[in-house]
């Protein structure tokens, strides 16, 4: 069992600006992310909103414009950076806010830094322009962006007492992590093709005739575009069907963050299935409205309950 801090003694004034600082950047930057994490008590919260920080910035430099190496030695800066946390050698008043911020989150929570570090193991594959054969090939980049963020979220999520199958939790959320990085991956389609990036296998594009790329609004010619889009969703399915196993291990407010963020995504992909040539026309995204009622919906424990009827049906 994985267990979290609900509460905290006194958080000083550095502290407490690094961590606003942190919410800053979650609100200005995340929508979907912060839409979630609004759900959680505030310690958690503040905790999830460093790690976020923390990970923006390795994404930034990640898709920055300046050269590939000058890339390279900003992302060992910045793994430096987290060595100083993970020693503790961060104080409270270090001029850099996220590694303030994060250094208390991880003396608060059984937070696996080492995610991380993964994170931008994964950065440095799209620093160099890495694209992937096989599904098994893209599954290695997505577990460091985005299963590690799963992993690490659970770190500060913890796992109910007495839960069924908690020593399944990491393994479902970095399944969860991965679940979400392929809704990105065929939301983001076109604008990644305008930035030179190909994420989706090389033979899912050439078993639908798609591998001359995405540079337009339109599909290549001859090819079945649709037909793809429709095979990754139900791969990107199956995942989620995985990872929602997840919640029912979570407490109540951690499972309404997840359940949040995860159905956001889930009605991404509903979109993306609905209609698979928008995403080569720009980035598909939800309304305000609908966000809210996943979260509601999140907040009320159905997806979290209709997960473990599912499972016991399963065990029985």
């Amino acid at each position: 069992m994985i267990r979290s801090v609900e509460s905290e003694p006194h958080v000083s004034a550095p502290v407490l600006a690094a961590y606003s600082y942190c919410e800053s950047i979650t609100g200005q930057q995340a929508r979907n992310f912060a839409y979630g994490i609004r759900l959680l008590p505030t310690p958690k919260r503040r905790a999830m909103s460093a790690l976020y920080a923390f990970s923006r910035r390795v994404d930034d430099i990640g898709d920055g414009t300046l050269a590939p190496e000058v890339k390279a030695a900003r992302l060992e800066d910045t793994r430096a950076l987290l060595n100083r946390v993970r020693e503790g050698a961060v104080d409270e008043d270090d001029t850099d806010p996220v590694a303030v911020a994060l250094s208390h989150a991880g003396t608060h929570f059984p937070i696996p830094l080492g995610g991380l570090d993964e994170l931008i193991d994964g950065v440095v594959m799209d620093v160099r322009g890495e694209t992937y054969e096989t599904w098994d090939d893209l599954k290695v980049y997505c577990r460091c962006v985005a299963g590690a963020i799963g992993r690490l979220s659970l770190g500060v999520f913890g796992t109910e007492r007495g839960a069924r199958g908690a020593e399944r939790a990491s393994e479902y959320a970095d399944t969860l992590g991965l679940a979400l990085q392929l809704t990105n991956i065929l939301r983001d389609v076109r604008e990644d093709a305008d930035s030179g990036r190909i994420y989706l296998p090389a033979d899912d594009l050439a078993k639908f005739g798609c591998s001359a790329g995405f540079s337009g609004p339109r599909p290549p010619e001859g090819s079945d575009f649709a037909g793809l889009v429709h095979f990754e969703v139900r791969r990107a399915r199956a995942l989620f069907a995985e990872g929602y196993r997840l919640l029912p291990m979570l407490d109540r407010r951690s499972g309404a963050c997840v359940a949040a963020m995860a159905g956001i995504y889930r009605r991404l992909l509903d979109r993306i299935e609905r209609e698979p040539e928008a995403v080569l026309r720009g980035r598909v995204s939800l309304p305000g409205r609908e966000k809210a009622y996943v979260a509601v919906r999140g907040l009320s424990g159905l997806d979290a309950r209709h997960v473990s009827r599912r499972t016991v049906r399963r065990l029985t």
